[in-house]
């Protein structure tokens, strides 16, 4: 049994206290992914930003609107987590300045000014103590394997999961999943739930007790 936390659905980036950005992250993946989780013996904890879906009864599950709050929510369930899996699809970006009130309409251009948001894998992986791994989704236009490769290596991750835009508010996926070598270790289509399944037991494979004692997974402090 692990205990596992997942981040799960989109965050939002306030251009004022009305309007937001934010993506069409659905959480489907990451419900699925919780469900073959609690399935297979493990404990579950989800980071899950504003989603329309509901997640499984027995995850414990921590709500967020921003990614600053998403980063501060897993990094307060980090050290009791055996490891992450980061489903989510947090805003990368987010305005300088947010507007008090409402912006007015004018029926003049605007003009946003935007900065790159914290990155939350990149730091639960530097924040991780020996023993925990990590496993991150990427989504990259037309499942770009090579920007795949370099995210894995980039943010320390054990494991990263490649999928492609059609998978946004699917309930169906395609799946490719690297290693810190840059080897495809396995791919697989279907259902979000059934790749959800093949997921699980992946990692467990790879990441759990037998797979770290041959070495498998991204050296830690």
């Amino acid at each position: 049994m692990a205990r596992i936390l997942i981040t799960a659905g989109p965050t939002r980036a306030y251009v004022d206290d009305v309007r937001f950005l934010t993506n069409a992250s659905s959480g489907r993946m990451a419900a699925a992914l919780a469900t073959a989780a609690l399935a297979a013996g493990h404990e579950v904890t989800i980071v899950s930003g504003p989603v329309g879906i509901r997640y499984p009864l027995a995850a414990r599950v921590e709500p967020v609107v921003t990614t600053a709050e998403m980063l501060a929510a897993c990094l307060a369930a980090l050290p009791a987590a055996d490891g992450v899996i980061a489903a989510a699809a947090p805003c990368d970006f987010q305005p300088v300045h947010r507007a008090a009130g409402k912006i007015p309409r004018s029926g003049n251009h605007l003009t946003l000014d935007l900065e790159p948001t914290v990155d939350v894998v990149a730091t639960l992986a530097r924040r991780a103590r020996q023993g925990q791994w990590l496993v991150a989704f990427a989504l990259e236009v037309g499942a770009d394997p090579a920007r795949a490769v370099a995210k894995v290596i980039a943010k320390r991750c054990d494991l990263v999961v490649c999928n492609d835009l059609p998978a946004l508010e699917s309930s169906r996926t395609a799946v490719a999943v690297y290693d810190p070598a840059g080897a495809c270790v396995g791919s697989r289509s279907g259902t979000k739930r059934a790749v959800a399944r093949w997921l699980i037991d992946l990692i467990d494979a790879r990441l759990g007790p037998a797979g770290r004692r041959q070495g498998a997974g991204f050296p830690r402090r």
